[in-house]
């Protein structure tokens, strides 16, 4: 059976439950109709959600409860719960456990220590569709600065327990996630994610592993890091430890034309069914056999430089002929209301005016969720001609129907 799975450490809104929902419901009816007849009797169910984090605390809120509940109606639907998460927050899903005692999971599965790890069984769960040998990879993509941002660490267990699943490891620094491979890191209160890259490193020579950690130059050097070449074509840092490659953003995006599976903290892997089924406007300029990239911009611009950097990510990957979807939903649609002026001496970006600039680009195509407008009474700036507006049929197709020109069996999904 196809297989599909969310990885959510971030807080889960009723928002967010409501159209991750609909989208489920849209593929069982249209992809999967008999599992609304009959209960499943593979082995394993169609949907995982892994949950750590922030995320935890929505199966225990009363409104996103709920969801979760009409969600779980579905047999094949599983939730496996963080525990080490669930403790530190103090967080009870006992009721959720006995009513779905099958589906949702709260005790996590041992490492080589005989020590429970939530990273290992997300590691085992991309395992159990990929091939033992020779070694795959596994990548990690990381926007957020560490220890302000839990996600940092999380990454790292997740690379270590990859590591234990004989996946060679790659990390991908993007915004401000170039800060995980600063020199001199000294913190008196957490895990030193510096020298956790070293060790991970380390590692994966002793088991025969390859581990590889890119770092965008743009991010890199908008942040005050500076690298010298050699004279041999070598790009040294002076700032970095001694894995941490700052590079070319198409060197990182090199990467992602390659099969291997990529999770950030808010992400997903999705199973095409079949041959190509998507609209016809959504295909890939030619036959390529790298997975599609989707992006679902969730945050508003300006206050933070997600939207942008997701953005400018999404042509970076469409340049490089990866069909990529860019989705604006939730408070992401702010980026499209309005007429947007700046002042003639600002230094600050238009992201309207970035989003009518990379309109027409092959492999490239935006949309923006109806309902996300909706429900902030708002409406799109129609000279955003480029951005197609959908609802959540539109949003099931784009997840779970395979495109045109893609002879690939996978997706990546990246929630900024």
């Amino acid at each position: 059976m196809t297989s599909h799975f969310f990885l959510l450490s971030g807080p889960v809104t009723g928002e967010r439950l409501s159209w991750f929902g609909e989208s489920l419901r849209f593929y069982f009816i249209q992809i999967y109709p008999e599992s609304l007849m009959f209960r499943a009797t593979t082995k394993s169910p169609v949907f995982t959600f892994y949950l750590t984090g922030d995320a935890l605390a929505s199966l225990e809120n009363p409104e996103t409860r709920q969801i979760w509940s009409a969600i779980l109606s579905l047999s094949a639907v599983r939730i496996i719960c963080d525990r080490q998460e669930l403790d530190l927050r103090g967080i009870s899903i006992e009721h959720l456990t006995m009513k779905n005692p099958n589906q949702v999971i709260d005790q996590n599965s041992l490492l080589h220590n005989n020590q429970p790890s939530f990273w290992n069984d997300v590691a085992t769960g991309v395992r159990q569709n990929r091939p033992p040998l020779p070694p795959d990879s596994i990548g990690w993509f990381q926007v957020e600065s560490p220890y302000m941002h839990r996600s940092a660490w999380h990454g790292l267990r997740f690379l270590f327990s990859a590591l234990e699943n004989r996946f060679s490891v790659e990390l991908y620094a993007y915004l401000d996630g170039v800060h995980l491979g600063h020199t001199g890191q000294g913190p008196t209160e957490s895990e030193n994610i510096g020298r956790g890259l070293l060790e991970l490193c380390d590692q994966a020579g002793k088991s025969g592993l390859t581990c590889r950690i890119l770092a965008c130059n743009r991010s890199a050097a908008a942040r005050g890091y500076r690298t010298w070449d050699d004279g041999k074509g070598v790009i040294v840092s002076v700032c970095a430890v001694r894995p941490f490659k700052i590079r070319d953003l198409n060197v990182m995006i090199d990467r992602f034309e390659k099969s291997h599976i990529i999770l950030s903290e808010n992400s997903g892997s999705i199973q095409f069914p079949g041959k190509g089924s998507g609209p016809p406007f959504d295909r890939a300029d030619q036959n390529t056999t790298a997975p599609p990239v989707t992006i679902l911009i969730t945050r508003s611009p300006y206050s933070t430089e997600h939207a942008y950097g997701a953005i400018a990510f999404a042509v970076a990957c469409a340049h490089q002929g990866i069909l990529t979807r860019v989705v604006f939903l939730e408070d992401g649609v702010y980026a499209l209301t309005g007429k947007e002026r700046f002042c003639p001496d600002s230094a600050g970006f238009n992201i309207q005016d970035l989003i009518n600039a990379v309109a027409g680009n092959e492999n490239l195509y935006l949309f923006a969720l109806t309902p996300s407008f909706q429900k902030r009474g708002v409406t799109r700036n129609k000279n955003l001609k480029a951005v197609l507006e959908i609802g959540y049929p539109g949003l099931g197709k784009i997840l779970f129907y395979l495109p045109g020109n893609v002879l690939m069996d996978h997706q990546r999904v990246l929630i900024f």
